[in-house]
């Protein structure tokens, strides 16, 4: 799907079925159609995510096809205003980074050029993405043109400031990645306290400058870490003992959508029909909060009387009461707790995240309107762990009555197992041989252990071969996107993946398949089934 729109040389891709990627010739036709889509957005639009030469638009499909939105977007004329004044920001640097002595070799010039080439240009935030506060900054000084490093880092500082590309940018938080890094900051690129959160905006102006030479030079400051405390008494009415958190124990919602322009990615709850069917089944509205457990191997203990209901992933589930008086609980089905009665969940047996949810739900301060924790971005509550205490809602204020009719729902995925997954190809398939496309829909694919809430690391005996080689500029992509590293083993994305990444994207699951994608375990296997329009 790719026509030219008037006077410039843009296309339309499929990017998934609630998505296409838009793609435009160079930066400035891209912030400046950016700019006419934001200010006028066609039907059915509900978020866009501008890259380095592309847009990623999220739509509605029961309000617009891609065939229409695809005529809209090619008939809208770029911005030709100048962009809106936004603030100035002075950024001081220490230009002591592991990496600026390879990038001034292979800039072919010295490194005191390469500094004084970054802090005499004038850089302006082009887009925001990877990770909350990460901005993209974009300078007129052809110098700046620097390949990704071969290998990303498993660790980058808080504060680093990197190359890559055409683009300059500082790391807000500890985070992997494979910028080449020149430097770092002790100025704070997110803040929650601060409004805006972000330091760097789309459209800002940053000069950056040389900070004074300290004793000792020590990486940039790490953020403020998330809560692991409950909220305030005002909306708290009771509350839930971790006794043993399991592999992973966390909060979560709904999400955050709509969080683009931030850099934030909508996060959530990974299975979003598990999530709905548990705060339905006590009586909560949609957006309570609940707990996902990964793997199982949980232990609850309440600390109050209240219903609740596990869904998800199942898994041998037992209640214990104060008294020692142990009884077994059915998966879907609401049960009454007493204060001191324990919730002890065994591994999982189907699937890999289970939810727990409480009717009230999980009362846990907001970040950006949301009590999701989002693990790559690192917002909302941290990772519960043995002994944390989270407050409770107020159980006689839930909206609705007790429903003890959980849909069901197909058995998920044991290890060992195979499961079907429905994809649309695109963006970037044509970066692939056609042998590779046949490969991505006949071959199983092993889900690994390195999975997690970013994305699920597959392996195949065969990896992905390229008709292309070199990179691609930082663009977006959507829950479901997978992706393709160098090495040609894919990563399907999942609720925490970065907004934008430079590896080419082959396909993206359609969403009615996310949830169960979610669920694959270590040891499953995938087939993909292209699924034609």
């Amino acid at each position: 799907m790719s026509g030219p729109s008037a006077g410039t040389d843009v296309h339309v891709r499929t990017a998934s079925d609630r998505a296409v990627l838009v793609e435009a010739p160079d930066l400035d036709t891209s912030m400046r159609l950016h700019r006419a889509l934001e200010a006028d957005p066609p039907t059915g639009v509900t978020e866009l995510v501008p890259g380095a030469r592309t847009i990623l638009v999220h739509h509605d499909p029961r309000a617009v096809t891609r065939a229409r939105l695809a005529a809209a977007i090619l008939a809208t004329q770029p911005d030709t205003g100048a962009a809106a004044a936004s603030r100035a920001v002075t950024v001081p640097v220490h230009y002591d980074g592991e990496d600026l002595t390879d990038v001034a070799e292979l800039l072919g010039v010295s490194v005191d050029e390469v500094v004084a080439r970054h802090t005499g240009a004038t850089w302006q935030v082009a887009f925001c993405g990877f990770a909350p506060g990460f901005g993209y900054l974009a300078c007129d000084d052809p110098l700046f043109d620097v390949p990704r490093r071969p290998s990303p880092r498993t660790r980058v500082p808080a504060g680093s400031v990197g190359l890559a590309g055409h683009f300059t940018g500082v790391y807000p938080r500890e985070s992997p990645g494979g910028w080449q890094l020149i430097g770092h900051t002790d100025e704070v690129m997110w803040d929650l306290d601060r409004e805006p959160p972000a330091l760097f905006a789309p459209g800002a102006t940053v000069r950056f400058e040389a900070a004074r030479p300290a004793a000792t030079v020590a990486p940039g400051p790490s953020p403020a870490q998330p809560s692991r405390t409950s909220a305030g008494p005002t909306e708290a009415a009771g509350a839930l003992e971790v006794v043993r958190p399991g592999l992973q124990l966390l909060v979560q919602d709904r999400g955050r959508p709509g969080m683009a322009a931030l850099g934030v990615s909508a996060s959530g709850a990974a299975d979003r029909t598990a999530l709905l069917d548990a705060n339905r089944a006590v009586g909560n509205g949609p957006d309570a909060a609940a707990l996902e457990v990964v793997g199982g191997g949980a232990v609850l203990r309440f600390r109050d009387a209240r219903v609740a209901v596990v869904t998800g992933a199942t898994a041998r589930l037992g209640l214990t009461a104060a008294d020692g008086t142990a009884q077994q609980i059915g998966h879907g089905v609401p049960f009454a707790v007493e204060d001191g009665d324990e919730l002890t969940l065994g591994a999982a047996d189907t699937g890999l995240r289970t939810v727990v949810a409480i009717r009230g739900g999980v009362v846990v301060p907001d970040a950006l309107h949301s009590r999701a924790t989002d693990t790559l971005a690192g917002l909302g509550p941290a990772p519960l762990g043995a002994d944390d205490v989270v407050a409770l809602g107020d159980p006689t204020g839930a909206p609705f009555p007790v429903d003890p009719a959980v849909p069901p729902r197909p058995p998920l995925p044991r290890a060992g197992e195979t499961v079907v997954l429905d994809i649309v190809l695109g963006p970037r398939d044509d970066w692939f041989t056609d042998e590779a496309l046949q490969v991505l829909q006949s071959q199983p694919w092993l889900v690994t252990p390195r999975s997690d809430r970013v994305g699920v690391r597959l392996q195949g005996e065969t990896p992905l071969a390229r008709a292309r080689d070199g990179e691609l500029p930082s663009e977006g992509a959507v829950t479901g996107a997978i992706q393709v590293p160098p090495e040609g083993q894919p990563v399907l994305f999942l609720p925490d993946h970065p907004l934008t990444g430079g590896y080419p994207v082959i396909g993206a699951v359609v969403d009615r398949c996310l949830d169960l994608a979610a669920q694959l375990p270590p040891g499953a296997y995938v087939k993909f089934r292209v699924r034609k329009d």
